[in-house]
């Protein structure tokens, strides 16, 4: 098909807000998926430029200069630069990056682009785009940079924001050399403070303070920013930058900080601070989102519909105007001639505001988002239709403008137009099908929808001929509905297909007046991956209203759908039906094959499946999956894919095709395409680009025929179509607006609890009553049911009472079976009738019961592995578990120390460093035997000794008083080195277990006295019980039992008491249980037999042994009589017996009470031994509680020893990783160091050999000077002095541009850079045309002399010229030279901070080391060190022996009896001083009075006026001179005002007659500066003519100043001295007339 025509683009729409900028004046542009858009902001007029790589990535462009840039989308991508004008390409820039860029930037004052790389160099380069070549770069330049801008004033400054900081890369240069030198910007914490950087401290009380380097154990290169980033404060983000006049930084934050920047001295000053109580409320809850400078001050995006203009006043800051946007604002900027405002939104929406007007203006509404479908109305006009995933409906012109748009506020899938109407149908991703009126382009409207499924609605397809709409999803259901509006859109019915709908198409076939429908399954429902199943659905064009058409549910009959089924062997990802052929795409092949359909099939049955082999296959798209399309008039197939091309084939013949690239592959490609009515018209949208791309197919006019074709056909269907369309369409306008919203039905709560028996026919409604809303089949089903029990709704009520009254009779029979016996009593199942449905319903309740037994038992596991865990954690791995012994009658509570059992590590550890300190004492002990024969031996040994037994001191615990002590452990003074600090824990920690052990083992046995104590005391207790019992008493006992504490095994045991809840049992278990009761029960019988045991009972008791008899139980039986005879037939013999029986009586009544007593006595023996016994366990608790302080103490003292020691080795061990950072950035400075010396010999040369070179040109342009004349020796000296002035004569071109800018544009000054004196060049050799003109020739100059001299003054302009540039160049390169001369002294000074800092930190070492810290244990009288807190601080003290106090307190008691004595001495003869002093004090009293009285009357002051009043007695003549002085006065001031009335009148006529002057000399001043040009030039030329003259004369004339100046210095001194002396005279006269009254 490449030879019959091409593609073209006409159109692209689709707009991100993320980067746009102007072109010119009155042109923005901005990316469009792989395409450039720009759009006249006057006549929004609109042109696409497509990137000739792949999309485009990063984008920048300059308004001053027409130039933009942007980057492709692809591995090692180029930088493509275009001119606007013409859209020509001015060069591709290769090699700056391995994946992708992620921000660009051109300058204003040069042909200069910055650009920086993403992931994996981020590396910032700066390039010469006119030449392509990269003036300078360097990589890891740092990650996440999000914008580039260049100082407009001068391009080498670049600064770039990221969301982590502010950094400004200075382009430093030195001839043809670059170099980017950052200058990081420190910015203010989140609050607005100033972050303190980390000094260190040493010599502190725990040792020197480290770096958090240091400490962390970080070295390296990124040791010290990941430590900043742990250890400081977060700080301020800058969102938008902003470059200022005089070359500072405008920097807004998203915590709504404006900050100012002076990248030269790396200065940061906070301009606004909205946390400040003094601010504007409207600027309280802002966040800067982009700046730009106005004319007045900044305009700032502040909130995201709000853009503010700010001006600053001193530290104040103004809202001066305030506009709001209907949208977010993302985007501000202002045109280069600063006369338009643009404003964007990431909506897709674009502002402009005019600086002449404040309306704001929007110049561009395409909204923004992910298109999801595109396709084309069936009308003259082809108005598109598109969709995004947001719910937007837009219509667009033929030539790209957006007509209207309707948001649908749902998420949509799918889109599809109707040809017998002209409206559209939606379809969502919550199942709806949504139809939209499209008659009304500006205002589409919401006429109709119907629910279908309860998952999105992917493909929505019309039949050319508009008779049915055909749904389909990845439910199983294909829909068919009737698109007419005048039958309301109703649904004709649904068929059911082998799995999901993964595409649909339709062909319709006139000759049979059928609509055959083609869809692809996966043969799974809820699938989205490819298929290999086809499906063929066959209807004729009839009307299909009719009950024949489908069953009640709506299920379509088999009598007007023909199914057929077809199976391909590659599943394929998208298909289209053509005539008895169809096309699909085959993503696992990356073909595109075409199939034929057999033609017979009305032999096969719905179920029968047909192979099917492709009949063509071609090459399909390189980058898949892709998916098709055929043209109405099916002669051309289309297919895109996620390549991002668009190829169009004809299908007669698919090998050739023509493509474009139309999306980008980068951003997942074309999702959907679509052919207009014409077939000559593509649209494609983008998945993830947000473009909607309108292209057309060409002839390139060698076969236009197919074009005509596809033409006649679109005509041909429109004319077919018409009267239909006409309407169906009056009558889609008469619709109303759609306004209903599905319900869904809810079950209530009254519902959910109907009885079994009296369910009516509501229940069937109740249960198919889903949450959410019902769909078309869902309804169709329920209005089924319902017409059903409707219908059949009085044989069911005739039912449910039969069914009543049976239920009834059945509880009669059940109540009166309870009351028959056990013989006649039937079971409860036998009356059940329906046996089958018990059984369910039980097995339903089984599994019920079966899956909460298997969740509980989950759950008891779980509960039972997490006991398990952590009894072996805390339990089963403690060697000593915790326990604690109570007192009895206190609340004295000791416990134990849990201890685990030591590990193999912790005993070898322990024996290693045993056989250390063994080693170490035999060789002690021998090197001191071998010196023992020296003098000085026994003495240091005596000193040993002495310190051994003052050791026990200084040890720091009572471990050796307690006897737990290790005799390995190190004394504390000799802990110098790492590794005797590591054994001495060691030690230590092994002195610890020994204690604990110790007190470990006297408890257990305190513990088992208690236990001793406990039985003991029960027994007790049962003897007093057998004895109260004897006794008949009842008395409470007290009985003291092990608490959970003293016994905490019982914690892990749970007794069947504490259950309160039913035991249950398992079938087994219950088996086993009747087994145990069984065994029990025979072996009672079997007792019960035993003839011996029972006589046993019956004889003794049960006992073989004779109990004694219990004396308070026996009683003397009276004698018969007493009870058969009154005493009055007593006979004596019976009298007698009656004595003898009371005497009895009376002596067992006296042996009971006896035998009380002793039984008393008994009991107040026993509990007078238990409270005995338990008093003295208390006291035995007591003591170990003793102990256990002591222990506690001791323990406590090793620990902290242990803490000083771990402490002291991680200090070290910090002090080791501080010396090897510091190392590191030595070793890095002097490398750094050597590379600047290298560099700095070399442009030390490079620098001297272009001076050389540049004296050169000042001497050869010095020879063109003074060979002048000798050039023109032919010509009259007037003439050359003539020429020479011309000679010397220069065009203003500086002068002339700077008064033709426009003041307009706030950064119009730019400064002058080295890189634009070439232009100046030739704006000078232009100028310079003007000079060289014939009329500017001297008269009777001939033509030949006068065109030698224009190129001999040509010459001398150029070198000039070449002087400027290369002085610009040498001044360049001279600072360059400087600055680096200047790295390298601070290179030095760093070199000289690190070795002092290293140094220094070697004697800190060396001296922590010596310095050890001791644990000293001192009572409370030894201590004289004031304790103001909890732990006094011994920083300032000092250690003493004893002895030394006390003989200090003796010397102080004898001096101080001495001074007593001296004291009393005193005090007596102090007696009679004391009284004489107040005496003399007394008088001297006296004598200071009178002074003082005689001292106020000489120095009372009197005025003149009194002294005159004192010396004159007549005060009358006084009084007169006053008032004639006064009158003198007076006139006086009257002559002065009128002198002063006629001066300003003299004034005031002269300033008349200068205005007059100034108004006559307009004409004068008009001229003024043509004569100043004369008399510069003039000037010049007199200057450059006569310097050697004027530099003598300058000589001289400074040499007279001289002479000047020190004669009036010489009179000035004079004059001060005679001033001097005139105040001294002054001064003396004024106190020699001053009035003294003391004489």
């Amino acid at each position: 098909m490449d030879d019959t025509g091409s593609l073209e683009i006409s159109w692209i729409q689709g707009f991100t807000g993320k980067s746009i900028a102007f072109v010119d004046n009155e042109t923005v542009c901005y990316p469009c998926g792989s395409h450039i858009c720009f759009l006249n902001l006057g006549t929004k007029a609109q042109s696409v430029l497509k990137s000739p790589g792949r999309g485009v990535g990063a984008f920048t462009a300059n308004g001053n200069n027409g130039i933009f840039a942007f980057s492709e989308q692809k591995l090692c991508p180029s930088l493509f630069v275009y001119v606007f004008r013409g859209l020509h390409l001015k060069n591709e820039l290769k090699g700056g990056a391995q994946l992708d860029y992620t921000s660009l930037t051109l300058s204003d004052s040069g042909p200069y682009l910055g650009c920086c790389s993403s992931l994996p160099e981020h590396t910032i380069t700066v390039w010469n785009w006119e030449n392509a070549v990269q003036v300078c770069k360097t990589p890891n330049a740092g990650q996440e940079i999000v914008l580039l801008l260049f100082n407009p004033f001068n391009w080498l400054q670049l600064c770039a924001l990221s969301t982590a900081g502010l950094t400004v890369w200075n382009i430093e240069k030195s001839g043809s050399f670059h170099e980017l030198r950052p200058s990081v910007i420190n910015l203010p914490a989140s609050d607005g403070s100033f972050v303190e950087t980390w000094t260190p401290i040493f010599n502190t009380y725990f040792g020197p303070e480290m770096p958090p380097s240091a400490i962390a154990g970080l070295q390296g290169d990124k040791a010290e920013s990941i430590v900043t980033k742990l250890c400081t404060k977060a700080r301020l983000t800058p969102a938008a930058i902003c470059w200022t006049p005089k070359s500072e930084l405008y920097v807004g934050c998203t915590e709504g900080f404006l900050l100012l920047v002076d990248p030269e001295i790396l200065s940061v000053s906070v301009l606004f601070n909205p946390t400040t109580a003094d601010v504007n409320p409207e600027l309280r809850q802002i966040s800067f989102q982009g700046l730009t400078l106005n004319k007045n001050g900044l305009t700032a995006i502040m909130k995201e519909s709000v853009v503010h203009s700010l001006q600053f006043k001193e530290s104040q800051i103004n809202i001066t105007q305030t506009w709001q946007i209907e949208g977010p604002v993302t985007t501000v900027m202002y045109s280069p001639d600063y006369e338009t405002l643009l404003l964007s939104s990431n909506t897709g929406q674009i502002y402009k505001l005019n600086s002449t007007s404040d309306e704001i203006v929007k110049v561009l509404d395409v909204l923004s988002g992910n298109f999801v479908a595109v396709t084309v109305s069936h009308t003259e006009s082809n108005i598109c239709v598109s969709v995004r995933e947001s719910g937007e409906l837009q219509l667009w012109s033929s030539d790209g403008l957006c007509l209207g748009s309707l948001p649908l506020q749902t998420e949509v899938t799918s889109l599809a137009c109707c040809p017998v109407a002209q409206y559209a149908a939606v379809g969502t991703s919550s199942g709806y099908v949504l139809f939209i009126d499209l008659n009304k382009e500006q205002q589409p409207r919401l006429v109709h929808q119907v629910h279908l499924y309860h998952c999105p609605v992917d493909h929505l397809v019309f039949d050319k001929e508009g008779n049915y709409l055909f749904i389909g999803a990845l439910d199983s259901n294909i829909y068919v509905l009737d698109p007419r509006p005048s039958k309301g859109f109703s649904v004709i019915g649904y068929t059911v297909v082998s799995g999901g709908v993964l595409s649909l198409s339709t062909q319709n076939i006139r000759r049979y007046e059928q609509v055959k429908v083609l869809a692809l399954c996966n043969g799974q429902e809820g699938r989205h991956h490819n298929a290999n199943l086809l499906t063929v659905l066959s209807l004729p064009t009839l009307d299909l209203s009719g009950p024949d058409c489908a069953d009640k549910s709506g299920c379509l009959s088999s009598n007007i759908l023909k199914v057929s089924r077809y199976e391909v062997p590659y599943p394929l990802e998208s298909c289209v039906l053509g005539v008895n052929e169809l096309f699909a795409y085959c993503h696992k092949r990356k073909t595109l094959q075409r199939f034929r359909l057999p033609q017979d099939t009305e032999s096969l049955s719905s179920q029968d499946v047909v192979q099917l082999k492709p009949e063509q296959e071609v090459k399909g798209h390189p980058l898949g999956p892709a998916s098709v399309a055929l043209s109405p008039h099916t002669s051309w197939l289309a297919s895109v894919g996620r390549d991002g091309l668009l190829r169009i084939r004809e299908t007669a013949s698919m090998e050739q095709y023509i493509e474009l690239q139309c999306h980008s592959c980068r951003l997942d490609g074309v999702r959907s395409v679509s052919f207009s009515a014409d077939s000559q018209t593509l649209f494609t949208v983008g998945f993830k680009d947000g473009s909607l791309l309108c292209t057309n197919l060409r002839d390139k006019g060698l076969n236009s025929e197919k074009l005509r074709e596809a033409t006649q056909y679109s005509k041909s269907m429109r004319y077919l179509l018409k009267d239909t369309f006409s309407e169906e369409n009056d009558v889609l306008i008469e619709m109303p607006h759609w306004a209903e919203k599905p319900q869904g039905i809810e079950v209530t709560p009254e519902a959910e609890s109907v009885d079994v028996t009296e369910q009516d026919e509501s229940y069937d409604s109740l249960l198919s009553a889903t949450p959410s809303h019902l769909t078309w089949l869902e309804s169709r089903r329920e209005a089924i049911i319902k017409e059903e029990n409707e219908q059949y709704s009085e044989t069911k009520k005739n039912m449910r009472k039969t069914i009543k009254e049976l239920r009834e009779t059945i509880q009669e029979m059940i109540r009166d079976n309870e009351t028959l016996p056990d013989i006649e009593r039937l079971e409860l199942h036998e009356f059940n009738l329906d046996v089958e449905e018990q059984r369910r319903l039980e097995a339903m309740v089984q599994q019920e019961v079966i899956k909460v037994r298997e969740e509980i038992e989950w759950e008891m596991l779980a509960k039972c592995y997490l006991r398990d865990v952590i009894k072996k954690e805390c339990w089963d791995s403690m060697m000593i578990k915790g326990k604690a012994i109570k007192a009895f009658y206190s609340d004295h509570e000791v416990k134990n120390y849990p201890l685990k059992e030591r590990t193999q590590r912790e005993i070898e550890d322990l024996r290693r460093v045993q056989d250390i300190r063994k080693f170490e004492k035999a060789a002690c002990t021998r090197n001191i035997k071998k010196s023992s024969n020296t003098p000085g031996v026994k003495e240091e040994e005596q000193g040993e000794e002495g310190h051994g037994v003052k050791s026990a001191a200084v040890s720091g615990s009572f471990s050796a008083l307690l006897g737990y002590s290790n005799p390995n452990v190190y004394d504390q003074f000799s802990l110098h080195t790492t590794e005797e600090r590591i054994n001495q824990i060691i030690l230590l920690q092994d002195v610890i277990y020994r204690i604990k052990t110790g007190f470990n083992n006297d408890f257990e046995a305190v513990h088992k006295q208690k236990v001793q104590e406990l039985s003991r005391l029960r027994e007790r207790n049962r003897q007093i019980k057998e004895i109260m019992l004897e006794l008949d008493m009842k008395e409470t006992l007290w009985e003291p039992s092990l608490t959970i504490s003293e016994w905490p095994e019982r914690l892990l045991t749970v007794d069947d008491s504490e259950i309160k809840a039913e035991k249950f049992l398992t079938p087994e278990q219950k088996k086993e249980e009747e087994r145990k009761k069984l065994e029990e029960q025979r072996r009672l019988a079997a007792k019960a037999d035993n003839l011996r045991e029972r006589a046993l009972d019956d004889m003794m008791d049960g006992a073989l042994e004779v109990k004694k008899e219990n004396i308070l139980k026996m009683e003397i039986p009276p004698p018969e009589f007493v009870l058969n005879k009154p005493s009055i037939h007593w006979t004596e013999e019976e009298r007698k017996v009656y004595k003898e029986y009371e005497k009895k009586a009376q002596d067992l009544t006296e042996e009971k009470e006896k035998y009380r007593k002793s039984m008393a006595i008994e009991i107040k023996t026993l509990q007078v031994a238990t409270k005995e016994a338990t008093e003295r366990f208390d006291e035995t608790v007591k003591q170990l509680f003793e102990k256990k302080k002591n222990c506690e103490k001791a323990v406590y003292q090793e620990e902290l020893k242990i803490t000083y020691l771990a402490y002291s080795v991680l200090i070290e061990e910090e002090m080791r990783n501080w010396e090897q950072e510091l190392k590191f950035k030595l070793e890095k400075t002097v490398a750094y160091k050597d590379e600047i010396d290298e560099q700095l010999k070399k442009h030390e040369e490079e620098v001297e050999l272009f001076h050389e070179n540049y004296n050169t040109i000042v001497a050869e342009d010095k020879v063109l000077d003074k060979e002048f004349r000798k050039e023109f020796f032919n010509v009259s000296g007037s003439m050359v002095d003539q020429l020479y002035k011309l000679f010397k004569r220069r065009p203003r071109v500086q002068k002339i541009r700077t008064q033709t800018d426009s003041n307009s544009n706030p950064l119009r000054e730019q400064r002058l850079c080295g890189s634009l004196a070439p232009d100046a060049l030739g704006k000078m050799l232009k100028a310079m045309e003007d000079l060289d003109a014939p009329e500017n020739m001297p008269e009777g100059l001939n033509r030949s002399i006068w065109e030698k001299f224009c190129l001999v003054r040509r010459a001398k302009v150029e070198s000039e010229q070449k002087i400027k540039l290369s002085a610009l160049t040498l001044a360049e390169m001279k600072a360059f030279l400087q600055k680096r001369r200047d790295e390298n002294k601070a290179a030095d000074q760093k070199i000289k901070h690190l070795s002092d800092e290293l140094e220094r930190l070697h004697k800190q070492k060396n001296h922590f080391l010596m310095n050890i810290m001791v644990q000293v244990l001192l009572k409370s009288e030894q201590v004289e060190v004031s304790v103001t807190d909890v732990t006094a601080d011994y920083t300032d003290s000092v250690l003493y022996p004893k002895s030394v106090v006390e003989d200090l307190n003796k010397t102080i008691r004898t001096l101080g009896g001495q001074k007593l004595a001296s004291m009393v001495e005193c005090k007596d003869f102090r007696k009679g001083i004391i009284q004489l002093q107040w005496e003399h004090r007394r008088m001297m009293m006296q004598i200071e009075d009178l002074n003082n009285k005689k001292r106020d009357i000489q120095k009372l002051k009197l005025t003149k006026e009194q002294q005159d009043y004192l010396d004159n007695a007549d005060q009358d003549k006084r009084v007169s001179n006053q008032i004639s002085r006064l009158e003198k006065t007076i006139a006086y001031q009257e002559k002065t005002h009128l002198q002063s009335v006629q001066h300003r009148k003299k004034k005031i006529e002269q300033l008349k007659r200068q205005a007059a002057n100034k108004a006559r000399n307009t004409e004068i001043v008009e001229q003024l500066p043509e004569m100043q040009v004369a008399v510069a030039e003039r000037r010049q030329i007199y200057e450059k003519i006569d310097s050697e003259e004027s530099d003598a004369a300058a000589a001289e004339e400074r040499y007279q100043e001289t002479v000047r100046r020190s004669r009036l210095k010489d009179l000035a001194k004079a004059q001060e001295e005679d001033l001097t002396f005139l105040w001294a005279e002054v001064e003396r006269l004024r106190r020699k007339n001053f009035p003294l009254l003391n004489n």
